[in-house]
Order: structure tokens, then sequence, then C-alpha cells
């Protein structure tokens, strides 16, 4: 039943946008945004989140990403090239690129605190060091969708509905914390629907891209999975369990979401 929607809506888009990669990615990329926006909106009803959910949620998204980074990414690559070197190098420099814009980029993780250059810990508010450090973690989402629609629009619109499920909370774990912070409601909202805007951006560039130099496709998979692969590892993993708390919650929320995306990649498989 669900592989059927998948096909129809595959259809179905390709016949709306002219069979414009383009087109089907511009959706794919606002279905994400508003994914993402919508879990911001939560921050109209509450200011606080109970600490299990904030883990349970960033686990979840973790396992999808987890899955989606071989699923959609890495081995769709091998299959496109025939041979593990192309998006091997491509995994190599999504891990580089994002340990650049990490080292370099100053931002705040809500455990580890704050990261990048020392000069600039002082003079940028906490709000926008949260912000910026959820939009380095969308950036390979983004890019994931984008790369995986010009590889194959089918896989590419269950990359896009997986990374648009594991936004939405992810917009709450964003727009909670910052409504806390602020004792506010409606900048939170924003700043929630900000980065869902700068992964739509990823989708776009990803696809605008890759459609243009499509003999970089492996590459570009493969960077994008590599991407993935060390935001999660890296970043979300530690920041989840560094707590050393709801740890039952976390690995739950874990597996559910490596169960959700395995899924939905095999209808199609």
């Amino acid at each position: 039943m669900l592989e059927n929607f998948i096909t129809s809506l595959s259809e179905y888009l390709l016949v709306i946008s002219g069979g414009s990669i383009m087109v089907v990615a511009f959706y794919a990329g606002l279905f994400v945004a508003l994914m993402t926006t919508f879990g911001s909106l939560l921050a109209m009803f509450s200011h606080k989140m109970p600490q299990w959910g904030v883990d349970f949620s960033l686990s979840f998204a973790a396992g999808v990403m987890i899955v989606a980074s071989f699923t959609s990414l890495i081995l769709p690559g091998i299959e496109y090239s025939g041979r593990f070197l192309p998006p091997g190098v491509g995994i190599m420099l999504g891990i580089v690129l994002i340990y650049l814009i990490d080292r370099f980029v100053p931002h705040e993780h809500l455990v580890k605190g704050y990261e990048g250059p020392e000069e600039f810990k002082n003079k940028l508010r906490v709000v926008w060091l949260i912000v910026l450090a959820v939009i380095i973690h969308n950036l390979p989402e983004g890019l994931a969708v984008g790369t995986s629609i010009v590889f194959d629009l089918k896989t590419g619109l269950v990359t896009a509905i997986a990374i648009g499920i594991q936004d939405f909370p992810e917009g709450t774990v964003v727009s909670l914390p910052l409504a806390t912070l602020q004792k506010k409601r409606l900048q939170p909202i924003l700043m929630g629907a900000l980065s869902g805007v700068a992964e739509w951006v990823m989708v776009l560039f990803g696809a605008f891209f890759f459609s243009v130099f499509h003999g970089l496709l492996p590459y570009g998979l493969g960077l994008a999975g590599g991407a993935m692969l060390y935001v999660t590892v890296k970043e979300m993993i530690p920041e989840i369990y560094k707590r050393e708390e709801n740890e039952l919650y976390v690995t739950l929320g874990f597996f559910i979401g490596f169960y959700v995306m395995l899924f939905l990649d095999s209808i199609l498989g």
C-alpha cells in the first residue's frame, strides 16, 4: 500500500513538474522545511519539554540518518558508479567538509556547550549559536534529499519523507529550548523555520549541482552520506548520551528511527 503511494506520488510529481528534477526538488525541500516549521510550532503551546522527550527525538533522528546514509546515499553511489572509489572519496570529502564547518563556525550545543573559534564565544548570542548548530546539522540532510532525487526519484522521495518525519521532532527540539531561554514564543518558531529553510536551500543546491554535473553524482551521494554520518556519530549520539540519563529512551528512539527508515527504504527494494 505504501509502495503504491510512493509510486503514485512520484508519477504525480513528474507530471506536474513537467519532468523537471528541480521542480520535484522544490516540493521535496518545501516538505522538509514545513515539517521542521510544524515541529517548531509546538513552542506556542509549551515552554518546556521533558528531557526524555528531547533525548528520544534526537536519537530517533540519529537512527533515521544512520540508515539513510547507507541505503539512500552510499550504497546507491556504489551502484551508480559500479565501484567503491567515487563514493568513498565523497564520504571523506563530506566528513572533512562538516569537520571544517564544525571547527570554524561558532555554534552552541545544548549539552556540549560552545564550539568554534574562541574569539566569537562572547560576541554571539546563545540563541544564534544554537540556531547555527541546528543549521549545520540540517545541511547534510538537505543535501541528502537533493542528491538522492537526482539519482532516483522514488529513492529521493523516500529520503524526503523519512527526513521530514524526523525533522518534526527536530523542529520541536530547536524551538522549545529557545522558548525556555527567551520566555518568548514567536522568535523560537521563526528560528526553527529558519533552520528548515536552510535545509530547503540545500535540497535545491544538491539537485541543481548534480543535475548539471551528473558525472559527479557518485561523489555527491558519498559526500552527503559521509556528512550525515559525521553529524550523527560525532555530534548527535555523544550529545544525547553525555547526560547519562534516559538511556533507555535514547536507545529506543534510535532503533525506532532505524526501523522507520529501513522500512521506508525496503518498500522500494
